[in-house]
């Protein structure tokens, strides 16, 4: 029973990463709806391979080094701007001409260049993340939950931002479907989206 209990609030950490509002969402709700459910979901996996790179860094201590070295956040934050504000113009041009071809882990790369620079991914790793290094409690959602195995917590939290970046894409593929107006709707949204935190990324890092 404690094991499950780990494993559901390793999904739960997954998903309180995942699921909430964000530029990443951002980018794999425009190559949802743009280029479909593959394209969204290798969308996906770009940030979830950001996330596994954050927690082997995290696992050999170099997050807790960022922690105090804020000449080296504020670099990561205009880099991250910079980058969220280059894919917004490429949402909203995507929008305005409809989708165009490109190579097939073009958005793959997208979200891993922006999951890896992006100063809210990385704040979450700096506080809610270190349940997966330190395992005792979980914090998700507004609730507490106390686990006593780490691993099964870790194999949660991975398949939590599994269960988002299949089921995301494929909700916005059948939203796509039923409303022909959703690709433009999205492109143009989601260039919003990332302008909004590009700016925001910048003015912050200065």
């Amino acid at each position: 029973m404690s094991g499950l209990v780990s494993l559901v609030a390793g999904v739960a950490l997954g998903l309180s990463l995942a699921a909430p509002p964000g530029p990443m969402n951002a980018l794999i709700a425009q190559e949802s709806v743009v280029r479909g459910w593959r394209a969204g979901f290798r969308a996906g996996l770009g940030a979830m391979t950001a996330d596994a790179c954050f927690f082997a860094l995290a696992y050999a201590g170099v997050v807790a080094f960022i922690r105090h070295a804020p000449t080296l956040q504020a670099a990561m934050k205009a880099v991250g701007g910079l980058l969220l504000c280059y894919f917004a113009y490429g949402a909203a041009k995507s929008a305005r001409n409809g989708a165009a071809e490109t190579e097939a882990g073009a958005g793959f790369r997208k979200t891993f260049l922006a999951a890896l620079t992006n100063p809210m991914q990385i704040i979450w790793w700096l506080t809610a993340g270190v349940a997966l290094l330190d395992p005792g409690t979980v914090s998700a959602f507004g609730y507490t939950v106390g686990v006593t195995n780490g691993v099964l917590t870790v194999v949660g939290f991975f398949c939590g931002i599994l269960l988002w970046i299949t089921g995301f894409p494929a909700l916005l593929r059948v939203a796509g479907d039923a409303v022909d107006t959703l690709e433009r709707v999205v492109g143009y949204g989601s260039a919003v989206v990332l302008c909004a935190f590009g700016l925001w990324f910048l003015f912050d890092a200065v």
